[in-house]
This record gives structure tokens, C-alpha cells and sequence, in this order.
């Protein structure tokens, strides 16, 4: 066997120019019904599962890209204090946060643009999840209180699409803190007359739940997505009683009231736009009744005396 190879292949590869390498992400695998899914054919589906319709998740710029109209700008976002508390576990959280910074071509977890929907003025903000699973640090805070007052000043609809696993322990109370802060930024919105939507995406859990993600005007869910505050398993250990299936899932909270609509991914852009025109332009007048003949006046009738 031998000269198959010391002759043979060395003969094949110099014809067909050797070895090529073949990238390791040209296919996905559903997490829901474990399908192959080529790349592209994800990309153009918005990473929603072609067989079965699970709504993976998504970076802030696809999500942005996919809900805004085309000359959408990005927002620079002011600088906020790297490790304030210079805490370090198994490693330093300022390396942590380069790391993620460099990962995701952000400086933190929020992107925040401003645009058009469908011709509609609107100012998004938009979690990213792999940015150290979207946890809500002073560089979220700023993010959000931004967003906010660019809003009022745009004079346009707020939107936040939410995906955090909730405050940022790295940033300690810095972190808790952005939690009223961020609901003063919605009150920011909501006292100039502005709509604050909330669209969640999986997860939304933790310090962005308990904050402003429950405040909008109007809440929004994708299909599937996990919302809540604590854990399924740190509940059903409180309260000592098995959950109910589905439970923190967004059909659950729709059918109990929490959200206002399950949209899909792919109808989630004509949906804000409806929303914005529902409730901002004005409704127009009922037609004016056309005038009609004048009727002639009614003949006098003589009053009958009473009887004494």
C-alpha cells in the first residue's frame, strides 16, 4: 500500500491543488429541533429556524439593521468608568471587559441608533447578549439614559429590545444603581408625551426585568423567549411547589396578561411600525354627515285648556 501513498496521493493533490480548508461555521444546529441549517439560508431567515420556527439569538447590529430602515446611524455612547470597583475573580474584570469590547466591536452591552421605521422616526436601544450576557453595568445605565433623552429630543418613539441575564455583580451596587436610573430615564419619555415599547428577546431576566423592562407602554415578546426575574429551579425552591409548563415563557405571560403580543421575528419590524402610527399620528375626523333638505316647519297645534 504503499505506493498509494508516496505516489498515488501526492499525484491527486497536485492536481486538484492539495488540501483546502473548510470553515467550521458554514452550518448551525437548531437548539430546539437539533436540524443542520446552512449558514446562509440563517442569515436570510433572521436566524429563525427554517424547520421548525425557533428564534435563536441575534447580535444588536443584525437586530437593529433588521427593524430599522436603510441610513440608520449609530450613536456614540459616552464613556463610562472601566472597573470601577477593580474586582478580580478568577481574572481581572477589566480583562473580561476588553475581551467582550474587542469580541463584539462594542463598549459595552447596549447599541443604541437612531432612524426610521418604515418611515417613522424612532431611537432603538439594543442589548447584546454574548457582551457578557447582556448584563446591565454603568455602561449600560448611560446607554439607556442616552437613548432616552435622545428620544425626547428626536421627538420620537423609545424601543428597547431587551436580552440581559440581568445586573452586572462585577460593578457590585454600581450596578443595582442603574436600575432606578433607568427608570427615570423612561419616566424621561413618557412625561414628554412619547411611547416607551419594550420588545423582549430570550433571555430577559434579573435587574432589567424588576427595572425598566416592565414599564413600557406597550410589551412585545418573540416567540419562546424566557422572561422573568429568578431562576425556575430558585422558585420552585421558595415557594415548594412544581411550576406550571411553559412557565416564564412568553406564550405563558401572554395568555396571563404580562405582555400585549407575541410577534415573530419577521413581522416584528411592519408591527413597531403599526404600533408608532397607532400611537402617535392622529386619527382622522369622521366624514361630515352631508346636509340635508330642510323640512318644512310643523303646523301649529292649538293647546287644549285644562279642564278647571
Amino acid at each position: 500500500m504503499n505506493w498509494i501513498s508516496d505516489w498515488a496521493l501526492p499525484k491527486v493533490k497536485a492536481i486538484f491543488g492539495g488540501t483546502r480548508e473548510v470553515p467550521d461555521n458554514l452550518w448551525h444546529k437548531c437548539p430546539s429541533c437539533e436540524q443542520m441549517i446552512f449558514h446562509r439560508d440563517l442569515e436570510r431567515n433572521l436566524h429563525v429556524c427554517t424547520h421548525c420556527g425557533h428564534h435563536m439569538r441575534i447580535s444588536a447590529n443584525a437586530r437593529v439593521k433588521a427593524t430599522l430602515d436603510e441610513g440608520w446611524s449609530r450613536i456614540e455612547l459616552p464613556k463610562a468608568p472601566a472597573d470601577p470597583l477593580r474586582f478580580r475573580d478568577q481574572r481581572r474584570y477589566g480583562d473580561r471587559l476588553k475581551e467582550a469590547q474587542q469580541k463584539n466591536a462594542m463598549d459595552d452591552a447596549v447599541l443604541v441608533a437612531q432612524g426610521s421605521i418604515e418611515g417613522r422616526k424612532a431611537v432603538v436601544a439594543a442589548f447584546e447578549f454574548a457582551f457578557m450576557g447582556g448584563s446591565m453595568g454603568a455602561g449600560v445605565g448611560e446607554a439607556l439614559v442616552t437613548a432616552a433623552k435622545l428620544a425626547v429630543l428626536q421627538d420620537a418613539p423609545l424601543i428597547v429590545f431587551t436580552a440581559s441575564g440581568g445586573a452586572r455583580m462585577q460593578e457590585g451596587t454600581v450596578s443595582l444603581m442603574q436600575m432606578p436610573r433607568t427608570v427615570i430615564a423612561t419616566r424621561m419619555v413618557k412625561e414628554a408625551g412619547l411611547p416607551f415599547i419594550v420588545v423582549m428577546c430570550d433571555p430577559t431576566t434579573g435587574g432589567v426585568t424588576a427595572s425598566f423592562a416592565m414599564l413600557g407602554d406597550i410589551h412585545i415578546a418573540e416567540p419562546g423567549a424566557l422572561i422573568g426575574f429568578a431562576g425556575a429551579r430558585v422558585i420552585e425552591q421558595t415557594v415548594r411547589e412544581k411550576l406550571p409548563e411553559g412557565f416564564q415563557r412568553a406564550e405563558y405571560l401572554l395568555q396571563h396578561g404580562i405582555l400585549d403580543m407575541v410577534v415573530k421575528r419577521h413581522d416584528m419590524r411592519e408591527t413597531l411600525a403599526r404600533v408608532i402610527s397607532l400611537l402617535r399620528e392622529p386619527m382622522p375626523l369622521t366624514a361630515p354627515t352631508p346636509d340635508l333638505p330642510a323640512l318644512p316647519a310643523p303646523d301649529a297645534v292649538a293647546e287644549t285648556p285644562r279642564p278647571a
